[in-house]
Formats: structure tokens, C-alpha cells, sequence
């Protein structure tokens, strides 16, 4: 397999994952790829379980919305989006969780029993994997749907990116741990129902009789409803493990981003997933080959005079486009047949505005 190109992905792929360390431009690349995405004429939805909320505001859109949101037609037609489309949406943990709670129920009733019950309300914002969990859940709903031909995933930092991978099996291993299970209302021995009746009454004792009987509710219900989810999950992990899906890797110069790279990169033929790109953000490797400053003859003596400081800013910028070049070779090495790596510039000023997103999707479509 040849070399791919990052806008070959764009126009081609249904689902684009964005990982990387913290503060590297993560989040700016995903909502960039999503902008040249809608510009290609297709249906985009940038999608973030990050908890930054910089791609929500720099977008135009409402913080935490209860279900994806198209950006201002402003913005849209200042991005040059013409026949494609582009929504987004930042999850929510507690709006998605209660969202599949009302999708796998019988009856209303039983949602608001669910809802309502104060074990949930805790476990659905602080059990460990819940937030990768929901995101699956999303994501599996949204690219089946049909509604989008790509969605972009803007993941949490690195070590935590590939969480959602493993959140089905993590939480499945809690609902169906013994530790719980000997807490659920049982119905298969005398010997069983008296366990559970000592147990709740245990539970009563120490920490009250309603607190004892929202906690047994909690359980034999959710699991049930942890099982439903566990299908729709496990399918999504056979497809972002497909040829429509494609992860890429956004990092920068600094050591501590290039260690998440090689941790990140590991761990992708780990699991067998599509790896296509290392992103170098914030990255001199473009300028490197660039002449140093030099003046005419006839510029003025206070210019001159200005120059050797102009010419030691130069000199360290050199060095740093160098020192970027060679990473970028390094990391196209590291890549391999079927991927590659890409620069896009250092931006001092952030790319906090359309116009700097449109700068940095052109660089992304070229690469």
C-alpha cells in the first residue's frame, strides 16, 4: 500500500479519530479536518469527548446541546461550505446515558424510575469508563443512522483515547463481577434469596433502608440495560477497526507529545486499527530552506544597526525548522506503507477564529 494522503481521507472516510497529548492542537485539527470536510460537499459532524470547550465556541455553537447542532450560517459561508454541511456536538455524559436509558426501557415509567434513582445519577458521571462508554453509544447511533457521510472524533488526551475501545469490557466485567452480583434479587435457590435478603438488609443497617433499596434497583436494572449497550458497542469497535475509519495522531515537537506519539502508535497495531497519520502540529519543519534576512546596500544605518538581532532570531527559527524537518522524517519512517506525516505551522496566535481554521484545513486537504 502506497502512501496516503490526508485529504484522500477527508473525502473518502467515515469516521476520522483524532488523538493525541494534551495541548497540541488536538482539537484545532479535528474541527479543521471537519471544515475541509463540509467544503468537499459532504455531511460532516465533528464530535468531542474532550473537555475542552474551545471547538464548541470557536464553531458558534451551544455548550453541551442534548443532540448535534448545526453551525451558524455565518460561519458556514464564511468557511466557504457551499453543498456540503457541518454540525457539532460535545457530549454530554449525563444527556447521552439518559438518552439510551429512554431508548432501551419499556416504558417511560421505568426511565424516570431509572432517572430519578440517585445511585444513577452518580454512576452516570463518575463511574470510570462511563464517559468513553456513552461516546460508543453515540458514535455507533450517529454513523449508523446515515444522517453523516464522516464523522470526526475529537478524543481526550492519548493514554485515556483508546478508553472507549475498552470501556465495554471493563464495564461488563463490573456488572458481572460476583462483588455485584451477590447484591441483585435472585430467583434461583432459597439459599441465593436469603443471601440477597441478608445482604440489602446489611446495606439497610449501614446505610439506610431507601438508600439499600435505590441501590439494588439501580443494579438489576442497569445491567440489564449495560448488556443492550454492550451489542451496540462491540459493533463499533469491529468498525473503527474497518477500512472506513481512519486515526491519526497529533503531536507536537515538545519530548512529552513525541513520547504519546510512540505510546499511541504502539497501541494502534496493538488493537489492529486503521493508523493513517502523524499530524506535526506547531511544527518549523515548512519553513525549512528558508534564506536568511539580508538588507540593500543603501538601507538606512539604523536598520542596519537592527540586524544582527533580526539575524539571531533568524538563526534560532532555523534551527528549529531544521530540528522539525528531521522529525517529520522521522515520523513518516515510523508510519510506514499505508500512512503518513504531515506538517502544519506554528500559529502564536491560536486558531480561535474561521478564517485560521480555513488556513489550517487548505494545509490539511494539500498535504
Amino acid at each position: 500500500m502506497s502512501a496516503i494522503r490526508v485529504g484522500e481521507l477527508i473525502r473518502t472516510k467515515k469516521v476520522i479519530v483524532c488523538c493525541g497529548a494534551g495541548g497540541v492542537g488536538k482539537t484545532t485539527t479535528a474541527a479543521a479536518l471537519s471544515l475541509a470536510g463540509a467544503r468537499a460537499g459532504r455531511r460532516v459532524l465533528v464530535l468531542t469527548i474532550d473537555p475542552s470547550r474551545r471547538l464548541a465556541e470557536t464553531l458558534g455553537v451551544s455548550r453541551n446541546p442534548p443532540d448535534p447542532v448545526r453551525i451558524p450560517k455565518e460561519r458556514s459561508d464564511a468557511a466557504g461550505i457551499t453543498t456540503g454541511s457541518l454540525d457539532a456536538w460535545m457530549l454530554d455524559i449525563k444527556l447521552v446515558s439518559d438518552a439510551a436509558v429512554r431508548r432501551l426501557v419499556k416504558s417511560e415509567a421505568d426511565a424516570q424510575r431509572i432517572l430519578t434513582n440517585r445511585i444513577y445519577q452518580q454512576v452516570s458521571t463518575m463511574v470510570a469508563g462511563m464517559h468513553e462508554y456513552t461516546a460508543m453509544e453515540a458514535l455507533h447511533r450517529l454513523v449508523h443512522a446515515g444522517t453523516y457521510d464522516l464523522v470526526v472524533l475529537d478524543t481526550p488526551p492519548s493514554r485515556n483515547a483508546l478508553d472507549f475501545l475498552e470501556a465495554p469490557r471493563r464495564l461488563s466485567g463490573l456488572v458481572d463481577s460476583r462483588a455485584i452480583s451477590a447484591f441483585l434479587p435472585r430467583s434461583d435457590g432459597i439459599v441465593a434469596r436469603a443471601a440477597s435478603r441478608v445482604i440489602e438488609k446489611i446495606l439497610g443497617a449501614v446505610f439506610g433502608e431507601e438508600f439499600a433499596h435505590e441501590f439494588v434497583t439501580f443494579l438489576s436494572t442497569f445491567t440489564s440495560i449495560f448488556q443492550s449497550l454492550n451489542v451496540d458497542v462491540s459493533d463499533m469497535r469491529r468498525l473503527l477497526s474497518g477500512d472506513d475509519v481512519a486515526f491519526l495522531l497529533v503531536s507536537s515537537p515538545a519530548p512529552a507529545a513525541l513520547t504519546e506519539a510512540s505510546f499511541f502508535h504502539d497501541k494502534t497495531r496493538e488493537l489492529s486499527l486503521p493508523f493513517r497519520a502523524f499530524v506535526l502540529n506547531r511544527s518549523h519543519a515548512n519553513d525549512a530552506g528558508r534564506p536568511m534576512p539580508t538588507l540593500p546596500a543603501s538601507a538606512p544605518e539604523e536598520v542596519r544597526t537592527a540586524l544582527p538581532k533580526l539575524l539571531s532570531l533568524a538563526q534560532l527559527e532555523q534551527t528549529a525548522a531544521v530540528r522539525d524537518a528531521t522529525l517529520l522524517g522521522e515520523l513518516r519512517k515510523r508510519a510506514g506503507t499505508g500512512a503518513t506525516a504531515i506538517a502544519l505551522p506554528d500559529l502564536p496566535q491560536g486558531a480561535d477564529d474561521i478564517a485560521t481554521l480555513i488556513t489550517v484545513a487548505d494545509t490539511l486537504t494539500a498535504a
